[in-house]
This record gives structure tokens, sequence and C-alpha cells, in this order.
């Protein structure tokens, strides 16, 4: 005889307490009260930066053994039949796994003391995570007579670049500051304010990648004198922030054509990012370091003279290509293109076909130039010009192209027309009226800095400024896929300075 029975026949023949008893039996509070053993508690929501592993905690309520149920994850409402990880029979099942989640799942424990799968503890551990799997993940654990579910939300974060702040000049009073940044998920928050109070931009635009990340435009008509700064970050994350403090003086220095004072004050707008980027810095005229952004600041309200092409080239320096031996690209003389030969990396520039020129320096000034493209044929569309102090060009591409990993180079915006931009972190863009066609580069070894000078319009591209250590080579690299060859302009002797 049950335990149903046992008490039914104490009750004996009072109707009304077998009446009662049996209401208390199919009550929703009763059904609660015996299950209460099989209760799934879970912790949600959870969030991770891509890459990175996630833990879904998801635990019996009782501390019971899970080792003999059947644990079943899966995402969305409609995943049951495909789960992200399934355990019955003591086993992980994997007939009926979503393939996306191959080799990335087990169980992981939801705190340091626990038990795991003897105490309850079902858990999922997701490696490498991904922005597609971010979603409602449902833990359903089930015997043969009982089971339970509960969800957690799981959202995987991606920190984009440091927001990007360019100048362009409307009018003699006001200046037009725009603010770009890329690489988010989710959609990021961005914020102008002016150090007192946040500024209603014009609009922000948010544009999406095919891999799911967001990128962000936005921008404001303020006065020349202005100070302004535009943060850009996801919710509960420190965000990103760029600042610009502007005068009049940036716009107005001698000799300069309205597309210089552009890309000038975009050079002013830059040092702000690199500054936050510390990789690379600006200096001040006369060789003093800045080192903190009230020091870059200051320098917004003074007079800013680049140093002179005409002063640069008094340091003229025939540059030889150093032949490697490199299959992917073709050499002659001072002549260096792209030979066409297929490999891993498609169409896209890299390491594999830079190559180093000679003679290294490690002192003095020196500079020289490139020829990107004549009258008689269309400039180059990808390349990079610059410096580095490795004696060999690494194959592994994790070891380039950055700053701190020994590259300092101006390069082509395959993405962005009439734009170039620097090798920093964050990336700085600049703005060119016209694709280039003769790049100087003018290197001042003992004060640390590299300027790129678009040579057909004597002015300045901008300028990169650090520490340097070492020998330092030309560098160059005439990208893949361009068929367009780079020339390095040789001059006779008689026009060249001696080395200093």
């Amino acid at each position: 005889m049950g335990w149903h029975g046992v008490i039914f026949a104490a009750l004996g023949d009072n109707l009304v307490l077998h009446l009662c008893f049996l209401a208390l039996l199919t009550s929703p509070g009763y059904a609660a009260l015996v299950s209460q053993t099989f209760m799934v508690s879970v912790r949600s929501p959870i969030s991770v930066q891509q890459g990175q592993t996630a833990i879904l905690p998801c635990w019996r309520s009782s501390s019971q053994s899970a080792e003999d149920l059947e644990v079943r994850w899966y995402l969305g409402s409609d995943g049951f039949d495909t789960p992200v990880m399934l355990y019955k029979g003591k086993a992980f099942d994997h007939t009926s796994q979503k393939a996306s989640y191959a080799g990335r799942v087990s169980f992981g424990l939801k705190e340091g003391t626990s038990g795991g799968l003897k105490s309850g503890d079902v858990s999922l551990k997701l490696e490498n995570t991904m922005i597609e799997d971010t979603g409602t993940y449902t833990c359903f654990l089930s015997s043969s007579e009982e089971y339970d579910s509960a969800a957690v939300s799981l959202t995987v974060t991606e920190t984009g670049r440091h927001p990007l702040l360019s100048a362009v000049i409307k009018d003699d009073k006001n200046v037009n500051i725009s603010c770009e940044s890329e690489g988010w998920y989710p959609k990021p928050e961005l914020h102008w304010s002016d150090g007192k109070e946040a500024l209603t931009p014009g609009d922000v635009l948010f544009d999406k990648t095919s891999a799911g990340l967001y990128s962000l435009h936005s921008w404001l008509l303020l006065p020349s004198m202005s100070e302004v700064s535009c943060s850009v970050g996801l919710p509960n994350e420190m965000p990103k922030e760029a600042r610009i403090k502007m005068s009049t003086k940036m716009f107005a220095f001698p000799g300069s054509s309205p597309a210089g004072w552009v890309a000038f004050g975009i050079l002013l707008a830059a040092v702000l990012a690199l500054a936050a980027g510390g990789a690379l810095y600006f200096t001040k005229k006369g060789g003093k370091r800045m080192s903190s952004p009230e020091e870059i600041e200051s320098l917004m309200c003074e007079d800013f003279l680049p140093t002179a092409l005409s002063e640069a080239s008094k340091h003229y320096v025939n540059v030889q290509l150093m032949d490697t031996g490199n299959q992917l690209i073709k050499m002659s003389g001072s002549l260096l293109r792209d030979n066409q030969v297929e490999f891993p990396d498609g169409d896209r520039v890299t390491c594999l076909t830079a190559v180093r020129g000679s003679p290294g320096f490690s002192s003095g000034r020196h500079y020289w130039e490139i020829s990107l493209g004549r009258t008689w044929m269309s400039p180059k569309r990808s390349w990079w010009i610059g410096v580095t102090d490795r004696q060999e060009i690494p194959k592994d591409q994790s070891l380039c192209p950055t700053a701190t990993n020994g590259f300092w180079f101006l390069s082509s915006c395959p993405d962005k027309e009439n734009s170039v931009q620097f090798n920093s972190e964050p990336q700085i863009y600049f703005p060119v009226q016209s694709r280039l066609e003769t790049v100087g580069v003018y290197l001042d070894y003992d004060n640390g800095e590299l300027f790129f000078y678009n040579v057909e319009e004597k002015s300045l591209i901008g300028t990169l400024a650090t520490k340097f250590s070492g020998e330092l080579f030309p560098l160059f690299n005439p990208g893949k896929g361009d068929k367009l060859p780079m020339v390095i302009i040789q001059r006779p002797e008689q026009d060249q300075s001696p080395m200093t």
C-alpha cells in the first residue's frame, strides 16, 4: 500500500477530510513543495569581452548531485533539438550539438568553492566567445520523472578604438569637429562635452560591419575658440575619450594653404588621441617632451611651425633597397612593386611585402623621397612608408605593424578615399586633397621625430614622435594587389648634404 493509501485508511469514512486532502494534493502550492528538490537556479545577465571565457551559472537549488541527470543547454526558443551542450547517461552527447559550439563548451564552476556536478552545479563554460554567441541560453535539467529549467542572458562585448577627432574650417569663426570610432559591440554610447556641460551633436550615425561590429560618426559646429571632448563607450565600462582645445592660431600660420590648415588642424586633433594611446606622442617647438594632456593643450595656444621642407631637404640621403630574395615583391634598382604572387592574406597589405632600405641611422637628421606615381600614371593606392628598428621583417603578422613592435610609418587608407593614416593605436587619419604623388620622409633621430611631407604641395602631412633606440632603417611596402611601383628618388651627390 502506498503512502496515499495509508493516509486514506487512517482517515476512514470521513468524507470531508478525504476531499480536503485531495484538494491539498492537487494544489499548486503542494506541487511546489514536493518538487523543491528539483528546482533550477541561475545567475543572469552575464557579460564578457569577445575572445574570453564565459561562465553561465546554473545549479540545483537543493545542491543534490546532478551526475545522473540529463543536462541540456540550448540557445533561443527553438534550439532544444540542436543543443549547445548535451550531457546524459553520465557522458557528453555530440550527435545533435550546434556546430558552432563544437570544442568550445564544457561544464564550469559557478564559483571557486563549487563541488561541480556532485553538488548540482551544471554551469556552462563557453570558451573563445564570439559576438554571435550573444543571446538567451536555457539550462534544462531532467530525470525520468521530473524536470526544470531557467534562462541566462549572455552578452559578448567588443571594445572599439579610441575616438578620432578631426577639425575642418567652415569659415573665419567656426570649425566643424568630427568624432569617429569603430569596432564596438553592442551599440556604444557617444557623448560630447565642453568640460562644463554636455553638448548636443548635429547627429550620431551608426553603421554595422559584416562581423556585427558597430562604427559611429558624429559632428558639431563650434566657434574656433573652443574646447571639446568626445567619449565613446559601452554601459558599465570606462569610455574612451579624445579632447581638443582650439585657438585661432591653430589655423593661421604663414604660408599655409587652406588644405594645409585642414591637415594641420587634424594633426593637432590627433595629438590628444595619440597621448591617450600612449604609444606615440608629439613634441613642442624646441624639442621639449610633452607628457600630459595639460602640456599638450598649451601647445594649442602657441605658434607651432613644423620643420620646413626646404630645411629637411638639406639632409637628403640616397636610400638603397635591401634585396632579401622575397618572391612576393619585385625590385629593380630603386623601383619596388608587388610581384603578383598569390598568398593567404590575399590583397591585404602586410609585413610580408615590406622591404628595408639602407643605410641604417642611429643619430642625426636624414631625408629621402619616394615617388608614388607620376603625371603619366595614376598614383598608387596601397603602400607603407616609414622606418623600422627590425633587423629582419617578421613573417608573423602578430609582430607587425604597430609602433610598439618597432614600426613607424604612414600608409594609404584603402577604405578611405583621399586619406592617409599612421600605424598608431588609435589610428590617426589625415585628409589629403588628392592622392599623394611624392612623399618626403624626414628623420630627426636625436629629437625622436619623424616627419612626412607632401612634396608637390610643399606641406606637412603629419608627424610621429617617440624615443628611438638602436639602428633605424627606411621602410617601404608597395602593397599587395597594387601593380603600380613605388620609386625611391635618387639625387646627384652634389645635391646631397653630409650625414648629420
